[in-house]
């Protein structure tokens, strides 16, 4: 019986050993593939850091794209278009107006009544309507009819009791969200369709011509003041609201920026007469691009797999499109160097299935056992029981993307200050602010719901401008958010030009 209990126990001994040999094999595979995690973890890190010399590097590079645009058609990524836009709304401006915002699938028409005094909007109405989609590849006749048959309903039912004389002249804005040639205020010729439309008899047409022609056929009388896009007509609404507002930022789904310029900094517009001597200069920044841009190897692969590579690369490192995809494409590679995720979801390879507010939302779960993350993991990529652990390597992922966007923003918006003397720098290269420079306020409008709700962006948004102006400079500078520029903007700028028709604008 010794030996029968000293073999049982041998083989007890031997299958405990076994056991914990499986046990810690099991350990140092886990800590390797943690490891292997980590490392994709640290690389994304210091492929994103924006460390305050590179943001200074980035204005200036984009300081220097702005001076090249202007000097020259094709001199720069930046397009630099003029907007004809030689004036905004100072708060004078007294009466009805109609704005007809057109920028997608989806059409807006408003009426806004204004007081005569700054920030002074007695009423505004709106209405929204989708688009037909066959109207999206039919006609520009018929595109235009219906939406004038729409204004027509809309200004009868608004001004049903209103007496005649105060409706008799009617100023409508138009925010044409499209690529066009301007070629004054109210008259451009569209270049190409986007989102969806393909009205191949309407390229190469003036855009304002047909929108009246349409409104005369529909009986209508309404004179359009303006043609402008969304980002001059943000503009329009800051200054509206305050005098000291000199650029608009749209920091969205898309995103672009405007600004006030000197009119003879315009070289490649010699000739170009403005009564007020400034410009409104719609930059097209998303396509802005410098070396200094910190790019990693999930930007590359989403450049070159979307529609348009090697275009917009700004738009793709800072806009609510494309930062949920980057995040997906972090953890798609995780998941295929380990196990830590499970097995690889076939959602994961689906491009944009991570959309931005999923990634906000991720970002910004403060419950201890990180549910809400949880819940978009399972729920959007399909991957469930996932450890806190990894998802807080997830948070992490998150952070880092949505911290280098809202970074390079900045030094996007301090770019445009740098180039119209409103940095502190006194024009020296580096962003260096000088105590004997005098900074005035200085007012920059900003849209876009990455901005506005988004409270992680907007704080490191808000850290940077802080760290590459310094604070002194910094106080001066304040961002304020516009609410619909690209509607109730364009009925400020028909406001604003709606004293008999004229052009201010010459080019000679």
């Amino acid at each position: 019986m010794g030996k029968v209990a000293a073999g049982v126990a041998a083989a007890v001994a031997a299958a405990a050993c076994a056991v914990a040999g499986v046990v810690v094999g099991r350990r140092v595979r886990s800590r390797r593939k943690w490891k292997r995690v980590v490392g994709v973890l640290r690389e994304l890190e210091e492929a994103c850091e924006t460390p305050v010399g590179r943001l200074r590097q980035v204005v200036d590079a984009m300081a220097v794209e702005m001076h090249a645009g202007l000097a020259s058609e094709g001199g720069s990524k930046l397009k630099m278009l003029l907007t004809f836009v030689d004036h905004l709304p100072t708060g004078s401006e007294i009466g009805t107006y109609y704005a007809l915002d057109l920028g997608g699938t989806n059409f807006r028409v408003l009426r806004v009544q204004l007081g005569g005094r700054r920030s002074s909007i007695l009423s505004q109405d709106v209405e929204r309507r989708p688009i037909p989609r066959h109207l999206m590849t039919s006609t520009s006749e018929d595109l235009f009819d219906f939406i004038a048959s729409t204004l027509k309903q809309f200004v009868e039912k608004e001004e049903s009791g209103s007496e005649p004389s105060s409706v008799r002249a009617r100023e409508l804005g138009l925010t044409f969200s499209f690529p066009v040639k301007q070629l004054s205020i109210r008259s451009g010729i569209l270049i190409k369709w986007t989102k969806g439309f393909a009205i191949e008899d309407m390229v190469g047409e003036e855009v304002v011509g047909l929108l009246e022609a349409a409104l005369i056929r529909r009986g209508l009388y309404m004179r359009v003041a303006v043609l402008v896009n969304d980002t001059a007509g943000t503009l329009a609404l800051g200054h509206y609201d305050d005098a000291d507002t000199v650029a608009a930022v749209i920091i969205g789904t898309g995103t672009n920026a405007c600004y006030l310029e000197r009119a003879d900094a315009i070289i490649k517009c010699q000739g170009l007469l403005t009564t007020s001597g400034c410009m409104v200069v719609n930059m097209e920044w998303g396509n802005f691009w410098s070396s200094h841009l910190p790019r990693t190897s999930y930007d590359i692969d989403l450049d070159l797999e979307s529609p348009n590579p090697n275009d917009q690369g700004f738009e793709k490192l800072i806009s609510g499109m494309y930062l949920g995809d980057i995040v997906r494409r972090v953890i798609l590679r995780m998941s295929q160097d380990s196990d830590i995720f499970g097995p690889v979801s076939s959602r994961l390879s689906i491009p944009f299935i991570l959309q931005t507010p999923l990634l906000a939302a991720m970002h910004e779960d403060d419950s201890p056992e990180l549910k809400e993350v949880d819940k978009i993991l399972k729920e959007t990529l399909e991957i469930s029981e996932v450890s806190l652990k990894v998802r807080k390597l997830v948070v992490r992922i998150c952070d880092v993307v949505t911290r280098r966007a809202a970074r390079l923003a900045a030094a996007g918006i301090v770019g445009i200050l740098k180039k119209i003397g409103r940095d502190g720098s006194g024009g020296i290269t580096g962003g260096r602010s000088r105590s004997d420079v005098k900074m005035r306020r200085t007012v920059v409008a900003i849209e876009g719901g990455l901005y506005t709700s988004y409270t992680m962006f907007r704080e490191y948004l808000h850290e940077a401008l802080n760290e590459i102006l310094g604070e002194d400079v910094a106080q001066h500078v304040i961002l304020k958010v516009t609410e619909d520029g690209s509607g109730i903007g364009g009925a400020l700028l028909a406001a604003a030009y709606s004293s008999g028709g004229v052009d201010n604008v010459q080019l000679l």
